[in-house]
């Protein structure tokens, strides 16, 4: 009893080593680290993040002794410590780094061999980002320039945007569709929306409840529930709708989040529910008479707390 009394932590130690290895920016750096040693540089072009805040997180953790730097001409690389960290603190992060696993870690991952590449000094600007070019500035090379392009190729014929907003999918749309109808629960937003768009005469905001769409049976090419899924408690009830209003071969696209447990982080944005999973997306749309077609997740948020994104695809036959 008395050993294990002397190789406990006392009520301030525990608390700092907790405070130390929750942070989850420290995490991901020092599962970084026990792949290769790297540079602030390198480790903020794989995390995404500032290299001033890099460094902040890595001097805490080389003062906890976890990590350990050493310099090479004028660059410095950090890398795990060895017998250095005290016992319990390293027992802590020997669990933590055992049972550790998360998509934005993956991505992490995937980024080391770019940054290995990129110490040769060989590579072209396309080079030093393969792998990661989405996330990289080029001149032109915008996330809506290229959806801009990209909507060209699409016939989506007549459209019904459920709980559209104020209307930025439809002017992304109007080019190509045959006409559009954007339907919302808020009067003060659907005003908003005739004001952005007047000046397209295919598209019409109409107001209207996800639950009992104000439109005919079979009169829409394509459905689109773009994020409204997280603002019902009847999720049924709405594959239900777009299921009856969809013409013969057309299509439903439905986006939103996949289920998770950061209620405080969507609060302000008044949703009602919580996501989704795959599973329970493609039951809602068998159930509805909508054969799936795909439904997966299509994106993984950057920021904190790090939201995935489901998105699910149909045909009505």
């Amino acid at each position: 009893m008395i050993q294990n009394r002397k190789s406990a932590m006392d009520l301030h130690l525990a608390s700092h080593h907790c405070r130390l290895l929750a942070d989850p920016t420290r995490l991901r750096l020092l599962l970084l680290l026990e792949h290769e040693e790297m540079s602030v540089a390198e480790l903020a072009g794989i995390t995404q993040l500032a290299q001033p805040r890099v460094s902040t997180h890595l001097a805490k953790l080389k003062e906890a002794g976890l990590v350990a730097d050493r310099r090479d001409g004028v660059f410095v690389y950090y890398r795990i410590a060895t017998g250095e960290t005290e016992s319990s603190l390293d027992h802590l992060w020997q669990f933590l780094r055992k049972n550790t696993d998360d998509p934005l870690l993956q991505q992490d991952l995937k980024r080391v061999p770019q940054v290995l590449n990129t110490r040769k000094g060989r590579e072209t600007w396309a080079d030093s980002v393969a792998g990661d070019m989405e996330r990289h500035y080029s001149p032109g090379r915008t996330w809506e320039a290229t959806a801009r392009g990209l909507v060209h190729l699409l016939e989506p014929g007549d459209v019904l945007d459920v709980a559209s907003g104020d209307g930025v999918l439809a002017e992304l749309l109007a080019p190509t569709a045959r006409s559009i109808t954007c339907l919302d629960i808020s009067e003060r937003v659907i005003e908003a929306g005739r004001r952005r768009l007047e000046a397209f005469k295919n598209v019409h905001f109409q107001l209207g409840d996800m639950h009992s769409l104000p439109v005919a049976d079979a009169s829409f090419d394509t459905v689109l529930l773009m994020h409204a899924l997280t603002y019902t408690n009847e999720p049924q009830q709405v594959f239900s709708e777009a299921a009856r209003v969809l013409r013969k071969g057309g299509k439903l696209l439905a986006v939103t989040l996949q289920q998770h447990q950061h209620a405080k982080a969507v609060e302000p944005f008044n949703h009602v529910n919580l996501g989704f999973t795959t599973t329970q997306l493609e039951k809602f749309c068998t159930n509805a008479g909508l054969p799936v077609q795909t439904c997966t997740i299509s994106a993984i948020e950057k920021r904190t707390p790090n939201f995935s994104v489901l998105s699910l695809s149909a045909v009505k036959k």
